[in-house]
């Protein structure tokens, strides 16, 4: 049967607050250790220090990846403000997100904003690099900056992990770093820069309305994985793959590969990227051996960006950094001079 555990906490502590996100502290009676709590505006509302709130506790009972942190379902009957948003914007808001959910919430849908052209169906030979953890996000980013700084990037992120792109940390410090130019979520997935009802309007919306050079698609945080050949969150890497083709892009695969996983099946090239690989219909460029990722990691390090992966460093896993900002590299490198 499904799981879902609550609990009900008084707000003790807020630690960081944008639009996007506020993380903070909340204690649970009976309970003697604070929470760690991330709760979105959008949904909730504001929150403040002695809130009475409701916590969806389900991950961290089951002691699962998502950095011991508990969600703020709820906590009070007054409505959420809607942020002063004059009324033909908010006639636009009625593509439903988080649909059925007691979260289901309205967005203004890039397909149906000003911009779109829908007789704008190519990617006109745009890079599509399409990644397999979030991580690989920050890695492939630099490594197309690195190489040619003045390209504009695009992010779009799926559905297959976490669906708040407030939840990312990562992204918001490669926005202020000037790493990624633009964010789009696509599907399920809430909180970018346009909202897209599917995964081919964000790629079309990305190069046509947020004028990207280089498209970069990966899931947001959290991964679900099974061991088996095809249980695995990150197989949607295939079919982004074979649309950015479809769709006239060049569709570079950013390869899952590590030197320090003692888990064999990720030893070297991982059982991941075999996997997505085996159902690609069209074979996508990637890089192959040896990787130098430099130039991308110098560039994070220079920013003060501390990327980390299943827990890793770029010391403790060289072959996974380098392969991931060397891919940036050999997208910026495909990236072709258009007009935008």
């Amino acid at each position: 049967m499904p799981r879902l555990d609550t609990r009900t906490a008084v707000v003790t502590a807020i630690e960081k607050a944008d639009g996007q996100a506020i993380w903070g502290r909340a204690q649970v009676p009976g309970e003697e250790t604070k929470r760690k709590i991330v709760a979105y505006p959008t949904l909730t509302g504001p929150l403040a220090v002695g809130d009475e709130v409701l916590l969806n506790v389900t991950a961290t009972m089951l002691n699962l990846g998502t950095g011991g942190v508990d969600f703020v379902m709820g906590f009070s009957p007054t409505p959420v403000p809607h942020g002063g948003e004059s009324e033909a914007l908010r006639e636009q808001e009625h593509l439903i997100k988080l649909r059925y959910t007691p979260l289901q919430h309205a967005v203004c849908a890039v397909e149906m904003g000003e911009g779109w052209d829908d007789a704008k169906t190519s990617l006109e030979g745009t890079p599509v690099v399409a990644c397999l953890l979030h991580s690989q996000l920050a890695l492939v980013a630099a490594g197309i900056k690195a190489a040619r700084p003045a390209l504009k990037i695009a992010y779009v992120m799926t559905d297959s992990a976490a669906l708040a792109l407030g939840f990312s940390t990562l992204v918001v410090q490669l926005k202020d770093a000037g790493l990624i130019d633009t964010t789009l979520t696509c599907g399920q997935a809430f909180g970018g820069d346009f909202e897209c009802v599917s995964l081919p309007s964000a790629l079309l919306a990305a190069r046509h309305v947020a004028r990207a050079e280089v498209i970069i698609v990966a899931p947001g945080p959290g991964m679900a994985g099974t061991g088996t050949k095809f249980g695995f969150s990150g197989i949607e890497q295939a079919w982004t793959l074979d649309l950015a083709t479809k769709l006239g892009g060049r569709a570079i695969f950013c390869l899952r590969a590590s030197s320090a996983d003692p888990r064999e099946r990720h030893r070297g090239v991982s059982h991941h990227s075999r996997a997505v690989l085996s159902l690609c219909a069209h074979p996508p460029e990637m890089v192959t051996e040896p990787f130098d990722g430099a130039p991308g990691l110098s560039l994070l390090a220079a920013k003060k960006i501390q990327v980390t992966s299943m827990g890793r460093t770029a010391a403790q896993d060289p072959l996974f950094f380098h392969a991931a900002s060397a891919t940036g590299t050999l997208a910026a490198c495909a990236s072709p001079t258009l007009p935008l």
